[in-house]
């Protein structure tokens, strides 16, 4: 199984979707003029002036939602393994992917917006929908949907749910371990699994509004909690820093590991961690209320923005600042070793001992409650995407029962994951990642060349902005944009 998974990766995971990436975000950076630096200042006041209604959530719910999509295993557990696998050089690589992505976040979500609808009193759009709507190609649409449903309700939430084994079982220890038919299992992970599947069934049966409610307030405060915890690290090392940045950047380009490592680590776990490009974030944008789509559009930037340049240079910092890491490429030998060898790289270990480095006994613990939040919020928005792509297949075919098996598949998947392998389970990761951003990607690429809706959502509101409008309205049919139905009416 190991190596079919290797096998995917290594096809999926070509350097045309690393390079892809990059040059997607590139593109669209300079199509936008750098809208991600242009618009700063009116993403944050976006971010907090949004207001809910009975059939959307607010700009700032939307987010949370995006952002506990985001904000997971990728900013602990995948900052560690871009380090272990790639060198400190991969950071750099995840700036970058961060920085240029955040346009094509813009774009992917001001889309999601333009084509969503109204779904029996509940906003749905994404991908699935923008494919079928702008370009006019269904068949495209459902090979997006199936992917995202296998990869959001299956794939995805295994990686999540293992980071949370883990850090337990590193926190607190294995309890003893119980032969079992998925093998030999730690009675920690056994524990841990059932109380997440519990908790994740409680929330997912209440509906996209109890999973909102939930996210808006964990994301915040533990996304707070841990950037403050790394910025005490940070301040008692704050001598090592100048050293630690020179080497993030010296090490993009000289690399311990060479360049392409680099190069591919840095994005494959930027494309993880951020999602920009992915088609994930788009979800949680369409479900938004807002006056205009390049707003939600704008929001959704600026949670790349927290995401990696926050969140995850928290992780890289803290690591590489108290040394906590090992380089060890693979199928190489150990380019760095400060840690035991047998210190598993694609985990959270990394980050629990550089906490624990400085706050002794607590950093495990920590980091592994951390971990459980982050990850079990981007597990509900991976239920909260999918269930998405199952509402769009449901349009055409009316088969009962299909969002109560999506629900027992992802709680399946997640007790699947905890109990598991770390290298398997990110392997699976990386599959479902691979293959929605490569769909995602050519789908957004397409969609611009046929009719710039994107770009033109984006002009009319620098208009209506600089007209100085108190409120803003967007009429698709005078911008030239067709199938924008809901904006419509």
């Amino acid at each position: 199984m190991q190596e079919i998974v290797n096998f995917l990766n290594g096809i999926i995971w070509s350097p045309a979707l690393i390079y892809g990436c990059l040059a997607a975000g590139l593109f669209f950076s300079i199509k936008t003029r750098f809208v991600q630096i242009r618009f700063f200042r009116e993403m944050y006041q976006l971010l907090l002036s949004g207001k809910s209604s009975e059939k959307g959530i607010s700009s700032f719910q939307a987010l949370a939602v995006s952002l506990s999509g985001r904000v997971g295993t990728g900013n602990i557990a995948g900052v560690a393994a871009a380090i272990g696998f790639g060198g400190p050089g991969a950071v750099f690589w995840m700036w970058v992917v961060a920085f240029l992505g955040a346009s094509t976040a813009y774009v992917e979500s001001t889309l999601a917006q333009i084509y969503k609808e109204d779904d029996d009193g509940q906003y749905r759009g994404g991908p699935a929908y923008y494919i079928e709507k702008a370009m006019g190609q269904k068949w495209y649409a459902w090979i997006f949907a199936i992917a995202t449903i296998l990869a959001c309700g299956l794939l995805l939430p295994m990686v999540q749910s293992n980071g949370i084994g883990e850090a337990i079982e590193t926190a607190f220890g294995s309890g003893g371990t119980m032969d079992t038919a998925l093998g030999v299992i730690s009675y920690a992970k056994i524990y841990t699994a059932t109380g997440i599947v519990l908790l994740l069934g409680f929330i997912i049966f209440g509906g996209v509004k109890r999973i909102a409610n939930f996210t808006q307030v964990v994301v915040p405060f533990m996304a707070l909690a841990y950037i403050l915890i790394s910025l005490v690290i940070i301040g008692l090392h704050i001598d090592q820093l100048p050293g630690v940045f020179m080497l993030i950047v010296g090490d993009a380009f000289t690399p311990m590991a060479g360049v392409g490592a680099a190069i591919g680590w840095g994005v494959k776990r930027g494309v993880y961690s951020n999602e920009a490009g992915q088609g994930t974030g788009p979800h949680a944008a369409a479900a938004a209320e807002v006056d205009h789509p390049a707003q939600q559009g704008l929001v959704q930037a600026f949670s790349v923005y927290i995401d990696t340049l926050f969140v995850c240079s928290a992780t890289a910092f803290m690591i590489l600042i108290t040394g906590a890491y090992n380089v060890h490429p693979e199928g190489q030998v150990f380019l760095v070793q400060n840690l035991s060898a047998d210190v598993v790289i694609n985990g959270p270990a990394f980050t629990q001992m550089a906490v624990d480095s400085v706050f002794t006994g607590v950093g495990k613990p920590f980091i592994a409650l951390a971990l459980f939040f982050f990850a079990f919020t981007t597990i509900l928005a991976y239920y909260f995407i999918a269930e998405n792509n199952v509402a769009y297949i449901k349009r055409t075919i009316k088969v009962p029962g299909l969002i109560f098996a999506l629900k027992v598949m992802i709680m399946s998947a997640t007790f699947y994951g905890t109990v598991k392998a770390a290298d398997i389970a990110w392997g699976m990761g990386d599959i479902g990642v691979g293959l929605m951003a490569w769909l995602n990607i050519v789908g957004i690429l397409i969609i611009y060349f046929m009719a710039k809706p994107a770009m033109k959502a984006l002009k009319d509101y620098e208009q209506q902005r600089k007209a100085g409008v108190e409120k803003y309205s967007f009429d698709p049919e005078k911008l030239g944009i067709k199938n924008a139905d809901f904006w419509k009416k």
